[in-house]
């Protein structure tokens, strides 16, 4: 059962939300204020539609005593109850805390692990593989940094993907995915095993993490170039270490100005996720489930190319169509481990 009062404190809230609104304003602190009433607006409703519901037993239950009345109140009332545990779980789910990082842009990077030439192909297929999905969701997919094998296979890329809800989706993508298959350099037809690494870090703004520019060490390194009109667009690499932690990031597109923004951009996504681990860890040190924690070394997934196979291991999850994974759809594994993650945190706020 969830606590009136509790109910109660989200509607005044709103109300509240709702009359500051009204009255007008501008700035930030109109901008925050609409953007807490329109987080605020789906768990209002929601609250309305249990209490219409509750309101709805309580007086078909009244009928009762009513014998003009009780043989409808018969009717209804089991119909009734049997859609408050639903109207009760819409509400609780929509009640859970939610991440701040949800709405923002990711930064997606991905690297070959094990698996040599392999890995690197398989790497390309993932990258291939979020860009359909990005394109299915109406989302932006702008490569910020590419490097790729002779063979067309990936050494590492860095994407920057915005749209409607982006980190929320790709979150749980962070880990070691693992491949099954024969390789295409492989004339025995032999089944190879081999992996790529996913990170999904939410984009940082400057109000999410501060950065002291006495903590940087800023590296600019010329590559060699066509000479003549060429040489101010290669002056390529810049390389930026972030002294306290020990980060490094390098961005080498043409322009030196844009390497300098890519490299600070990337830098603040990696700082501000160290900082949302450090901050989780601390939270739920005793929590068993990893699922959306982010940890890089975790085997998450594997592809298995023969049987058309494709397994989540964190939620035992096992769909038999690879094909169309692979050409991005997502939806029914990305729903699934929503689930499972809030399925965990009902786990907790109810335990």
């Amino acid at each position: 059962m969830i606590p009136n009062d509790r109910l109660e404190q989200i509607l005044q809230r709103f109300q509240f939300l709702e009359a500051s609104m009204a009255a007008g304003g501008d700035g930030a602190d109109f901008a925050g204020i609409a953007k807490e009433y329109s987080d605020l607006r789906p768990v209002v409703e929601q609250i309305e539609a249990y209490r219409q519901l509750t309101g709805d037993i309580a007086e078909a239950e009244a009928m009762m005593s009513d014998p003009e009345m009780a043989e409808l109140a018969r009717d209804e009332l089991p119909q009734l109850k049997a859609a408050l545990p639903d109207a009760e779980a819409a509400l609780q789910l929509s009640l859970l805390p939610r991440d701040a990082a949800d709405a923002k842009p990711a930064m997606l990077e991905i690297r070959p692990g094990t698996g040599g030439d392999e890995a690197a192909l398989f790497a390309a297929d993932l990258l291939r593989m979020y860009q359909r999905y990005a394109e299915a969701r109406g989302w932006k997919f702008e490569m910020i940094e590419s490097q790729m094998t002779e063979l067309g296979g990936v050494k590492e890329v860095v994407a920057h993907i915005t749209g409607e809800n982006v980190f929320a989706r790709l979150k749980y993508e962070s880990g070691v995915h693992r491949v099954q298959r024969v390789p295409s350099t492989e004339s025995g037809g032999r089944i190879h095993t081999s992996a790529a690494t996913v990170a999904v870090l939410p984009e940082a703004e400057d109000v999410d993490i501060e950065i002291n520019p006495n903590d940087l060490r800023i590296d600019t390194m010329r590559s060699s170039g066509a000479g003549g009109q060429h040489v101010n667009t290669t002056d390529s690499a810049v390389r930026i270490t972030h002294l306290p932690t020990g980060l490094v990031v390098t961005s080498s597109e043409k322009s030196q100005h844009r390497n300098r923004e890519i490299a600070m951009q990337v830098l603040r996504a990696r700082l501000y996720d160290a900082e949302r681990a450090r901050v989780d860890n601390e939270r739920s040190a005793d929590r068993a489930s990893q699922v959306g924690s982010g940890d890089r070394s975790e085997r998450i997934r594997t592809y298995n190319f023969p049987q058309g196979r494709m397994t989540d291991h964190r939620i035992n999850l096992t769909l038999y169509k690879l094909d169309a994974v692979m050409q991005g759809d997502l939806d029914e594994i990305v729903d699934a481990l929503t689930a499972d993650a809030q399925a965990q945190q009902l786990a907790e706020m109810n335990g």
